[in-house]
């Protein structure tokens, strides 16, 4: 009965365009559950044609994942300072999954988690503001869209439509992810911007077409800590697509600052809504 109200409790906040913390993320729900099955997450590479290199990604496969079964795809991105194993690292992605599926609260999906700074050396070391760094974040929507997306439709069981596809990361991540995002509605359907950066496009260059975007997204999910430096990024959007008539989730936490806290309190609610 809870989660019947939790989901459409935030599918009418989406209708009339939230600016509501809708609920505090449960005690201990990114604490790892031993007697719970578990989903795996495996490093593979890829050759990316955009960056003329193999790459690494991460991907986390939910608890009893079969092959002749076919999922749904999150990709889920990291930060200016992170790489691939950020969100692994810190975010725990894995048990904030591997609970909810124990919960009976999540559509079964695959999660790849890739690294979103498309150059040859693209580890997190050095000047990373400098600007073939910088630059590298924007190369990855070429990456994403032709080399990734294209391996994980070939290795995995996967759902390979738009319907099926979601996009969604943090700070540096949350630019990328409503960048190429409502950039590519042909591509995704459900996007989620989490602390959004600098980097992230004018809302009217997000959403040139208001109307073609409410016919199209499935989701758009837009969050910030009320402490957090960068969050006129996510209230000029929110103000636009407000506006304009966009359906969308926009959500300030209380409390909140640029950090992990906020990031899987985003996760554990984004999550939630995806490809239902």
């Amino acid at each position: 009965m809870k989660q019947t109200f939790f989901v459409a409790f935030m599918i009418f906040s989406l209708i009339v365009n939230a600016q509501k913390y809708t609920e505090s993320t449960p005690f201990g729900f990114d604490v790892s559950r031993p007697n719970i099955p578990h989903g795996k997450i495996d490093t593979l590479v890829y050759h990316s044609e955009t960056v003329g290199a193999d790459r690494k990604t991460l991907i986390y496969t939910p608890p009893g994942y079969s092959d002749d079964t076919k999922y749904p795809v999150l990709y889920l991105l990291h930060g200016i300072g992170g790489d691939e194993k950020e969100w692994y690292n810190q975010g725990a992605p894995q048990v904030i999954l591997d609970n909810l599926y124990a919960e009976g609260k999540l559509k079964p999906m695959i999660v790849v988690l890739p690294n979103g700074r498309a150059m040859v050396d693209d580890r997190a070391v050095g000047n990373i503001m400098a600007p073939d760094k910088v630059q590298a974040f924007s190369n990855f929507e070429l990456d994403l869209l032709h080399d990734l997306i294209p391996f994980v439709e070939q290795k995995y069981a996967v759902l390979a439509d738009r319907d099926h596809r979601a996009l969604a990361g943090l700070s540096m991540g949350g630019g990328q992810a409503l960048n190429f995002g409502l950039g590519h509605l042909d591509t995704f359907a459900w996007v989620g911007g989490f602390s959004s950066a600098p980097n992230t496009k004018l809302p009217e260059e997000l959403v040139p077409d208001p109307e073609k975007a409410k016919e199209q997204l499935k989701l758009l999910w837009i969050s910030c800590g009320d402490q957090d430096g960068l969050i006129r990024f996510s209230e000029r959007t929110h103000t636009y697509l407000t506006e304009n008539g966009v359906p969308h989730i926009y959500q300030v936490i209380p409390g909140g600052y640029h950090d992990f806290k906020v990031w899987k309190d985003n996760l554990y609610q984004f999550s939630q809504l995806l490809f239902k």
